[in-house]
């Protein structure tokens, strides 16, 4: 009696956390074309970091570099009486066989991370990109505003893979 009690206990925890979304590995996209990913994203909504405190009309630009890596440039105005305007500049790097849907980028020397495209437009209109632990997450787009319709239907797709969307802080860009 005492061990099939304890094999349903031992059962519940390891299907648990999968109903919960926390034991789902995170997918990206088979494949992303860095030529066509290149140029201005506005970033519509984000988990809240750190490093992102306050800003607004926040922007990601990425360039392809001949020696093969990309070229990040992130800019955003800091809310407040000085509207403050913030500029990093960093690099990403491709992880090998990931179809291009894995980078690692680095704004600070030796420190990398992991950034990860997990939903992306056919047109290339919007990208979703997180990290494998999920406790980063920004979906951006080629347009400061992004059609309710697509925007639902990205929230409903994050929802089915494990994130918490209430978490989400949507930026103001206009």
């Amino acid at each position: 009696m005492k061990l099939n009690s304890l094999l349903k206990f031992i059962f519940t925890l390891k299907i648990l956390p999968l109903t919960l979304g926390y034991g789902q590995t995170l997918q990206t996209v088979p494949f992303v074309d860095l030529e066509r990913y290149s140029g201005k994203w506005y970033e519509i909504a984000s988990f809240e970091q750190q490093f992102q405190k306050g800003c607004t009309f926040t922007t990601a630009e990425y360039t392809l570099n001949k020696n093969g890596f990309v070229i990040v440039e992130n800019r955003c105005t800091r809310e407040g009486a000085k509207k403050e305007k913030s500029y990093i500049k960093g690099k990403a790097f491709v992880e090998k066989n990931s179809g291009n849907a894995k980078l690692k980028v680095q704004f600070f020397w030796p420190f990398k991370g992991k950034y990860w495209i997990i939903d992306l437009a056919d047109d290339y209109s919007y990208a979703v990109v997180s990290h494998p632990n999920k406790k980063y997450l920004w979906i951006l787009s080629r347009t400061p505003k992004i059609d309710d319709i697509i925007l639902n239907g990205i929230l409903e797709r994050l929802k089915n893979n494990g994130f918490d969307i209430a978490l989400l802080k949507y930026t103001k860009q206009i």
